[in-house]
C-alpha cells in the first residue's frame, strides 16, 4: 500500500492510498478510524477521489466519529462498573 495523496481537513486526518486496483481512503480522529475502498476504475484518479469526499460526505464522517467516540466512552464506563 502506498500513499498517493491526502484530503485537507481541520479536524480529521484523511490519507489516500493505492493498493490492489483500489484507492483506500483512511480517515483518522483520535483513537478511531474509518476506511473506504474505491475501485480505481470507478473514479478519475486522485482528483476523482477528492471530489467524492466532499464537504457533505465529510460532515457525515465527522458525525460518525462523534458517535463512535460516545460508544467507546460508554463501553469503557461499562467495563469499569
Amino acid at each position: 500500500m502506498r500513499v498517493v495523496g491526502s484530503i485537507p481537513h481541520p479536524d480529521i486526518l484523511i490519507t489516500v492510498f493505492a493498493m490492489n486496483e483500489k484507492y483506500v481512503v483512511k480517515m483518522e480522529a483520535g483513537p478511531m478510524e474509518q476506511t473506504y475502498k474505491i475501485p480505481m476504475d470507478s473514479v478519475a484518479g486522485l482528483e476523482g477521489v477528492q471530489k467524492m469526499f466532499d464537504d457533505v460526505f465529510i460532515q457525515k464522517v465527522v458525525h460518525r466519529f462523534n458517535d463512535m467516540f460516545l460508544d467507546l466512552q460508554q463501553a469503557r464506563k461499562k467495563s469499569e462498573g
